[in-house]
């Protein structure tokens, strides 16, 4: 499939290897994966870190094979998800470090599309997540309220 805003394709991923069951060198039980899910979700760990920690410190490779579930959904069960997911927000940073960047660099062009471009990209995620019940329907971008949110100024 090709990208959406250039005209190159994409790019192939490396595969995971194929496997329905707990790996032998994971010594965890489902129930200490989970809670270690909980407890890292309870200290305001996004869950890409989660899965990042686990798989660094305690050698899990992949959660949904040991217990069954991804970890948003766990912590989803749990009531710890943050009420803006973790890719809008990424967005969302990017457009703030990307506006200061204009601020001083007025002429910088190939910036400027860039930016229209991560424009555009967070308008069509908060659709989505509008679609998906993710976000309330009501919910508004606004960049100054963003600032103060994510803390960029």
């Amino acid at each position: 499939m090709a990208r959406m805003h250039s005209r190159r394709k994409g790019k192939h991923g490396s595969k995971r290897p194929i496997r329905d069951n707990k790996p032998v060198w994971v010594k965890h039980s489902p129930q200490e994966v989970e809670q270690l899910i909980i407890k890292f979700g309870k200290e305001g760990i996004p869950p890409s870190k989660i899965g990042l920690i686990l798989r660094d410190k305690y050698g899990i490779p992949n959660v949904k094979e040991i217990i069954k579930k991804g970890v948003k959904s766990v912590l989803a069960e749990n009531k710890l998800l943050p009420e803006v997911p973790e890719d809008f927000i990424a967005l969302i940073k990017k457009e703030i470090k990307v506006t200061k960047h204009l601020e001083r660099n007025k002429k910088d062009m190939p910036t400027r599309r860039g930016f229209q471009l991560t424009e555009s990209k967070i308008r069509r995620l908060m659709k989505y997540y509008k679609r998906k019940g993710i976000l309330p329907e009501d919910w508004k971008y606004d960049k100054e309220q963003a600032k103060l949110l994510i803390g960029g100024g």
